[in-house]
């Protein structure tokens, strides 16, 4: 019995990850329980196709821990020819009733946020993520955000 458990286990996990025909990168890191205002994650990407284009992804999980509707995050693209690309973005991370938006069967939710379409890749990149959340009426970040888990990041080529 115990091995007809793990060939279904294998046979799922294998449809599972074979369905998604677009990923090109996908990897997550845990910030533990709250993400430090000073921590950056750090992503260096894979060389990729330079004919080819790709939509770019922040994925973050987060639980009902996490306290306001929306996120503010830096976002770097180190390039190779020595610049960077620096953009502030805010998500919607929470529906006005406090219920965390995402994908998941738990508390914990996985949401897929658009960062750039149609990028082209020429060489090694790197991506830094660091939140910026302010409190409403307050100067300083918030240092500890808590409710996010894992910060990722995905690449999708383009069909």
């Amino acid at each position: 019995m115990k091995i007809n458990y793990s060939i279904l286990f294998l046979l799922v996990t294998f449809l599972f990850f074979s369905c998604d025909k677009k990923r090109v990168f996908d990897e997550y890191k845990s910030v533990g329980n709250s993400w430090h205002k000073d921590s950056i994650v750090s992503f260096d990407l894979p060389i990729l196709d330079s004919a080819k284009r790709y939509n770019l992804f922040v994925n973050l999980r987060a639980n009902n821990d996490y306290p306001f509707n929306n996120l503010f995050l830096i976002v770097s693209l180190e390039m190779p020819n020595g610049y960077t690309k620096v953009d502030t973005l805010e998500y919607q991370m929470a529906n006005p009733d406090g219920e965390i938006l995402g994908n998941g069967f738990t508390d914990l939710k996985e949401s897929k946020l658009f960062y750039k379409e149609k990028v082209r890749f020429r060489g090694k990149y790197k991506v830094n993520i660091k939140q910026s959340l302010r409190e409403s009426g307050k100067i300083q970040g918030k240092k500890n955000l808590e409710g996010i888990t894992d910060v990722g990041f995905r690449i999708e080529k383009i069909d």
